[in-house]
């Protein structure tokens, strides 16, 4: 996307809190944003329903953004994209009023994180390459998947056999990746079908293909459904609930808005690895 940047310019000026775009770059959940600077991303804007929409340039000083699209792309689109409808000011007071500490110390780290509410077919295929994966390796594969059509790949724009490219960096998951296109490809309904589900519908429908087990689907939800009660534990979510909820993690509290709680987590150990 890097030349796409040439041509544009700031359209619109927004005024928002409790976004932090370097924050939501590096928390595992987007893997296509380009970093142009330290302050200015771009990010694709196709997806399955749309595949010519503009990718926006946007940059942030401070609480203030800088942003390349025109106020009815941004109403009709990235407005929800970026979860501006949801109360994170709401959620902070949440936090602070618990009596967990660590929540609070990850919170205090990561509070200009969002849900970013991603393609759904992309979610599906970026997560199951993310098994057993770190983020600059998903990032790498993702790019090259990317190239071989130049734009993220959809249900019969690609040859599957492609997919058996070693210098993608697929591996094991390729079996999983070709069994997920043949089956887009073959019951288109799917990417409609799963936004009318309940989270635990979704859940249920997920795990039913080939390669989508638990925290698979729950990223599908939680960054491709936006069921921001889905809570995905992998080896490393896992190691910090031991680490620091022996007794266990207290789910109810934080209800319906677990999985921003476990982004916090997340991201607050991403920044600590290795400290």
């Amino acid at each position: 996307m890097g030349s796409d940047v040439i041509n544009m310019e700031f359209k619109n000026t927004r005024t928002i809190n409790n976004l932090d775009l370097k924050q939501i770059a590096e928390s595992g959940q987007c893997f296509r944003w380009e970093e142009v600077d330290e302050s200015t991303f771009l990010i694709p804007g196709e997806s399955y329903e749309c595949r010519d929409r503009e990718p926006l340039l946007i940059r942030q000083k401070g609480n203030s953004f800088d942003v390349s699209c025109s106020d009815e792309e941004w109403d009709s689109y990235w407005r929800v994209y970026l979860d501006l409808n949801t109360d994170y000011e709401a959620i902070g007071r949440l936090i602070m009023n618990s009596g967990d500490d660590h929540v609070k110390e990850c919170y205090e780290l990561g509070s200009g994180i969002r849900i970013v509410k991603q393609d759904l077919w992309e979610m599906i295929i970026t997560f199951l390459i993310s098994q057993n994966n770190n983020i600059g390796r998903i990032t790498g594969s993702v790019k090259k998947l990317c190239n071989i059509c130049g734009h993220f790949p959809y249900p019969g724009d690609i040859d599957i056999a492609c997919l058996e490219n070693r210098e993608l960096g697929l591996g094991y998951r390729v079996k999983f990746l070709q069994d997920m296109y043949l089956y887009g490809q073959e019951h288109p309904e799917l990417l409609a079908l799963l936004p009318k589900l309940s989270y635990a519908e979704a859940m249920e429908e997920l795990v039913k293909r080939n390669g989508i087990g638990p925290k698979v689907a729950n990223c599908v939800c939680l960054f491709g459904l936006h069921h921001v009660e889905a809570f995905p534990v992998d080896t490393h979510v896992r190691q910090l609930l031991d680490k620091y909820y022996p007794s266990g993690f207290d789910y109810g509290y934080y209800g319906s808005k677990a999985g921003i709680i476990q982004q916090y987590l997340f991201y607050y150990e991403l920044k600590h690895k290795g400290n």
